[in-house]
């Protein structure tokens, strides 16, 4: 097991370094090389249709991989997950396309309909990635999910050469890699798992997938919401240059939990099998793997935070620095609750609970809208990242509440802690340091002495970590 784990983590955290390098060029570029105007129409429109592809696959993404990892028969769940993204892509699109012809007056349509066009590409793809994560092929999902950042990578770099970054040459990049993704991908994909890419109709099954998708339907609809309310919102309220300072932010931000995204794919499967038939593993273990991912999200807000104006407006020529340093601050301290809810939720869905995964989402999705409601029009940008602490902060007071493993519930002890170490360290660096970098070298030490001071960190963890990789899962549930 420890081979085929050390495997898995390896090639999808190199995918996932890859995709954030090439998602950080790209989005470098375009933050330097558009205006801010034009940068926020596209961010608005990456916003609605990654949040609208999302909501379309009707949660049956997580419930493919949850079937899968429990062994049940890929041509059939492949069959059946194809099946679905081409009859809800093509019928989406056509009405988007309707929607031009109807309401032609509406400013930015036709960004919005471009790049609709690449992310129904993506979209296509996405029975691919998801199954060679249930399948845990996760060198074959790095493959699959590089394409086209790699692409649009290297073209925006070529554009930028040629002094040519315009609206127009950024949206055609767009088109041309996601199209390339779903062309790669299927290819890759058909020769890696000599999978039939063939669909056969199966109307009583795919009822079947659909009623049990419902509930994490819900939890889809409200978390693609969550992601993309505020910045829909910011758009239409406020403007979009505000979104462009907000996006920048937000970006950033989302880079920041490239440790999670690393760790998260290897949980559900991990996970499923941990629970499978109600066996209860080592909470010793589980609380230790908590604690410490509750130190890697904490030290993610002392990086961030002790340098973040003097490099952000260097590399930005004075664009997004200074005007974000708020919203940054706010948003970062998300990132530890973020880890946790993670956790929490790989469990109870390994477990099956999704209606109270629902009921969570529903509750962290009402908490953030009637957030933004009220403080993005008074505070604008750092309204927005307020509401998301608070949608976030009301989920995981209710994963804690709802978590039928009680003894789990202490690692809100660790999230508090290593965020206070965080803050403190930051702030304290801030008034003892000039210099931006010993500024940043003293914020991580006095993280770290508090970390110590508190008792968070220390050799036996490390030896107990090293032993949770090297054991079985029988051992696990001991």
């Amino acid at each position: 097991m420890k081979t085929k784990l050390v495997n898995n983590l390896s090639a999808n955290t190199l995918q996932l370094i890859i995709n954030q390098l090439a998602g950080l060029v790209i989005f470098y570029i375009l933050s330097i090389g558009l205006d801010k105007n034009s940068f926020g129409q596209i961010n608005l429109a990456l916003a609605l249709m990654l949040a609208i592809f999302n909501i379309l696959s009707f949660g049956i993404d997580q419930i493919a991989v949850r079937k899968l990892a429990s062994g049940e028969d890929p041509p059939i769940i492949l069959s059946l997950y194809i099946s679905h993204v081409l009859i809800t892509g093509f019928v989406f699109y056509g009405l988007l396309f309707a929607g031009r012809l109807l309401f032609p007056f509406i400013n930015a349509y036709d960004i919005i309909l471009l790049i609709g066009a690449g992310k129904l590409m993506i979209y296509f793809s996405t029975p691919f990635k998801q199954s060679a994560i249930g399948m845990e092929r996760f060198r074959l999902l790095a493959y699959l999910s590089v394409i086209s950042n790699i692409a649009r990578a290297c073209c925006l770099v070529v554009l930028t050469i040629l002094h040519s970054i315009t609206l127009r040459n950024v949206i055609i990049v767009f088109i041309s890699g996601d199209l390339l993704e779903l062309a790669i991908g299927t290819l890759l994909f058909k020769q890696a798992t000599h999978l039939p890419l063939t669909i056969k109709w199966n109307k009583s099954n795919y009822i079947s997938l659909l009623k049990e998708s419902l509930p994490q339907f819900g939890v889809v609809m409200i978390t693609s919401a969550l992601a993309r309310f505020d910045w829909i919102f910011i758009g239409i309220v406020l403007s979009a240059v505000k979104l462009a300072e907000y996006s920048f932010a937000y970006k950033v931000f989302e880079l920041s939990t490239l440790p999670l995204l690393a760790i998260a794919p290897l949980l559900i499967p991990w996970f499923t099998r941990l629970f499978k038939d109600g066996a209860v593993p080592d909470t010793n273990k589980l609380k230790l793997l908590a604690r410490m991912e509750m130190i890697v999200a904490a030290f993610t807000i002392v990086l961030i935070n002790s340098c973040w104006s003097p490099v952000i407006d260097r590399l930005t020529a004075g664009k997004y620095g200074a005007v974000n340093e708020r919203t940054i601050f706010i948003l970062t301290l998300c990132i530890p609750l973020i880890y946790l809810t993670n956790f929490l939720w790989t469990i109870s869905f390994a477990k099956g609970r999704l209606k109270m995964i629902f009921t969570a989402f529903a509750i962290t999705l009402a908490v953030n809208v009637i957030a933004d409601i009220i403080l993005i029009p008074i505070f604008k940008n750092e309204g927005a990242a307020i509401g998301y602490l608070a949608g976030y902060s009301a989920q995981t007071i209710y994963f804690l509440i709802r978590n039928d493993v009680k003894e789990l519930n202490q690692v809100v002890y660790p999230l508090l802690i290593s965020t206070a170490c965080a803050c403190l360290s930051v702030f304290g660096a801030k008034v003892l340091f000039v210099n931006v970098w010993v500024e940043v070298g003293a914020a991580v030490l006095l993280y770290v002495v508090g970390l110590v001071v508190m008792g968070q960190v220390g050799l036996v963890d490390a030896k107990a970590l090293s032993g949770m990789v090297n054991m079985s899962e029988p051992e696990l549930k001991n």
